[in-house]
């Protein structure tokens, strides 16, 4: 969930043009996604305390919810897909053709994300090694989707992509979603179950797609209680 200004302002019970001076001369926290501008309602409460505005049940509400709604990586991962046999024979092929795959809504300029993706990586490679990438841009893919996912793609043929290892890469992983918060908890996930060496293994092989699936779905249901209770949830 992510909210308009004039959304905002509801909650809040202001004009908008309030809450735009605020924005403006208050550092309310925005994001802009496709040129429009969003508020994530965790920040709009945190802003909202610390700055002694009144704060509505409904927005608190908004709040809890958005903290709470996180898909397992399982659950994330089915929903993105796991792509076989991706081409492209250098980065700027792969991140292409990545770009050209996501499952997005049709008005979401690729173009411009693959704009995006390329010049991230000019600042730094993703690779994270053991054939292993994370490609985003310098801030995270927070785009105008309606729920978050994780998609994995699997290159025909392993690639050079300047790793922290000097490995070449063969399993990219991509994360979108509609707000920054959401996508850097999706995010501490995915490097969780990146640290087991089965998993890495299975990310080796182009065709494990099902594997894949499967072995995170095992780390899941053997993480401790605690941790499955969050890693779990709308399983």
């Amino acid at each position: 969930m992510q909210l308009t200004p004039r959304q905002a302002s509801t909650l809040l019970d202001v004009e908008e043009a309030t809450l735009q001076r605020w924005i403006e001369e208050r550092q309310l926290p925005v994001h802009h996604v496709q040129e429009r501008a969003y508020i994530h309602p965790v920040e709009l409460w945190e802003w909202a305390v610390e700055h002694g505005i009144p704060t509505p049940r409904a927005l608190l509400d908004a709040a809890r919810r958005q903290t709470e709604d996180v898909p397992s990586l399982s659950v994330l991962l089915a929903a993105g897909g796991i792509h076989l046999d991706l081409e492209g024979g250098d980065k700027a092929g792969v991140l292409r053709a990545i770009a050209t795959r996501l499952p997005l809504p049709a008005p979401i300029d690729r173009e411009a994300l693959f704009s995006m993706l390329e010049a991230r990586e000019a600042m730094g490679s993703t690779g994270i090694g053991a054939g292993i990438a994370i490609p985003h841009v310098r801030n995270p893919i927070v785009l105008n989707v309606e729920h978050p996912f994780v998609s994995l793609f699997l290159l025909r043929r392993e690639i050079d992509f300047d790793a922290v290892d000097g490995l070449p890469v063969r399993a990219l992983f991509v994360v979108v979603s509609p707000t920054i918060p959401l996508h850097l908890r999706i995010l501490a996930r995915l490097g969780h179950v990146l640290q087991d060496g089965a998993l890495r293994s299975l990310l080796k092989d182009p065709g494990s797609a099902s594997g894949v699936l499967d072995r995170i779905r095992l780390l899941e249901a053997q993480a401790p209680q605690g941790q499955a209770s969050r890693t779990g949830a709308n399983r």
